[in-house]
């Protein structure tokens, strides 16, 4: 495997500064001490600092020779609002917050990349190193396009990488295509007319009807979408009547939950069945129904181009442990709008195996330092492949 000298020299300090990210963990749009080591850092590398767009994101420019090609690589710093709950020299000093998807290590990779080429400058072109903020839900890549990332700063492709449990920290998977799902949200209540419990023909039962709702749900999937096209439609919060008035029919019933497709098509039809077995199941108890749904993440989806450039970097780094075949995931990731506005690619980093079952969003998660050198290795291969002398 080929890591740069100077990356492996760089590791002591980046496993440090990873570690003390993890500890001081932030969640979105409150990134404000993570921001602020990553500017002075890039500054003290010479390399040029962009920062408030998303409120806390940065953005570091290197621009080198005179080739006209422009690149962005980004790299996510937000932690979730979770307990940690293993104990470790390093464990999160905020109650209630943790690094629990690897966004510190993300954030670590990326700088030892940027401070490996403002010393080497072996590339003629511009790179863009984007710092993104609240990626785990609430839309940091979209506010720092809204803000005019791409304007500002202008890519010809965009990439993305994300750390994965259970490949070796040796091997990255790098593929075409749908990589990870829309994630959107959907929301409805139903509006009855309550009344006693034991006089039920009194009311209009909203509990009956999202009865009837819920065991349909499934048919979407089921019944109704391309069995080829997958998707997924999870109900996953509830809430109705009272715990203390055991004999009260409710007026209302509140249910919400995801959807996830790959497909602009199936992303579609999700937020048109849903909305259909609602209304339906409210007709058959003759009350009315609420309904929204809220696209939030579209899906990431790799550009053929993009792919086949990351590829190259990664067979330089990784050998013959470059995965092309990998399952893509339901979960979402905002790297969607960037990818929306550049052609973009979006690779798995190995991260090892899942010590104890610790998966990303699991209370005991860490990420593996023995990572760190892999992705800037990586990083570095892909810029100064793109960016040729």
């Amino acid at each position: 495997m080929s890591i740069p000298a100077r990356i492996k020299d760089d590791l002591p300090f980046l496993t440090s500064m990873r570690r003390d990210l993890h500890a001081h963990p932030e969640l979105g749009f409150e990134e404000e001490r993570t921001a602020g080591i990553v500017a002075r850092l890039l500054e003290e590398a010479g390399i040029t600092v962009h920062r408030g767009l998303g409120g806390t994101g940065v953005v570091g420019t290197l621009q080198l020779g005179n080739g006209s090609r422009r690149i962005g690589l980004r790299a996510d710093m937000d932690a979730l609002a979770m307990p940690e709950m293993v104990e470790r020299t390093y464990k999160s000093t905020a109650p209630g917050k943790m690094h629990a998807c690897g966004h510190d290590g993300h954030t670590a990779m990326l700088l030892g990349a940027a401070r490996h080429l403002a010393v080497t400058r072996d590339f003629s072109g511009t790179v863009h190193f984007i710092f993104q903020p609240a990626e785990e839900g609430r839309g940091g890549a979209r506010r720092m396009v809204e803000e005019g990332l791409f304007t500002l700063f202008p890519c010809d492709a965009v990439y993305g990488l994300h750390n994965m449990p259970g490949l070796a920290v040796d091997e990255i998977a790098v593929v075409e295509g749908p990589q990870l799902a829309s994630s959107d949200s959907w929301r409805m209540t139903f509006r009855g007319t309550g009344t006693h419990g034991a006089k039920p023909h009194l009311g209009r039962d909203p509990i009956a009807a999202a009865g009837t709702f819920l065991s349909s749900l499934q048919t979407i999937v089921g019944r109704v979408v391309d069995p080829l096209q997958p998707a997924v439609v999870s109900a996953c919060f509830l809430l109705a009547g009272d715990p203390k008035a055991l004999n009260v029919i409710p007026d209302i019933v509140e249910i919400g939950g995801t959807a996830r497709a790959y497909s602009p098509d199936v992303r579609n039809q999700l937020e048109t069945e849903i909305g259909r077995l609602a209304q339906g199941s409210a007709a058959m108890y003759g009350i009315t129904v609420d309904y929204a749904f809220e696209r939030r993440i579209p899906p990431v989806i790799n550009d053929a181009d993009a792919t086949m450039r990351a590829l190259a970097a990664a067979g330089s780094v990784f050998g013959g442990k470059v995965q092309t075949s990998f399952p893509p995931s339901t979960a979402g990731d905002d790297f969607a709008f960037f990818a929306q506005n550049a052609p973009g690619c979006y690779v798995w980093l190995g991260n090892g195996p899942a010590v104890d079952g610790a998966l990303h969003h699991n209370t005991a998660y860490d990420f593996n330092d023995e990572a760190l050198g892999y992705g800037a290795a990586y990083w570095v291969a892909l810029v100064e492949r793109e960016l040729k002398v």
